[in-house]
């Protein structure tokens, strides 16, 4: 079952006031460079957006992280991904009991995995 719309507007204020405000792109790279989340199903993937490589006027998205809730279980499981292409779990810490504690997990980023 996908987030409501409750829910979401829930989680974008926790992007925001524990991720976002804090690793936003300076104000001299924000027209070139900009953040992003997807939410699906019951995950939210979080992104930059910013100019392709040689490929002038085209954009990419550069991964930074993954965060599946399992509302039964009551935690949330983070995610990395690798050169595979593939998301993995972030074994140092595989889950939390919020999105405020994954979002600071992945901040911290101990092991380099999400900002390299």
């Amino acid at each position: 079952m996908a987030f409501t719309e409750t829910e979401i507007a829930e989680h974008l204020k926790v992007l925001e006031d524990s991720f976002w405000s804090q690793r936003r792109p300076p104000l001299h790279l924000r027209d070139k460079v900009r953040e992003g989340q997807r939410f699906t199903d019951r995950s939210i993937e979080l992104f930059f957006v910013r100019p392709a490589f040689n490929r002038p006027g085209e954009h990419t998205e550069q991964p930074i992280a993954k965060v599946q809730q399992l509302p039964r279980l009551r935690v949330w499981r983070l995610f990395w991904k690798r050169a595979d292409g593939h998301w993995h779990r972030y074994q140092p810490c595989p889950e939390t009991d919020s999105l405020a504690e994954a979002l600071r997990v992945i901040d911290e980023d101990s092991n380099g995995c999400f900002f390299g």
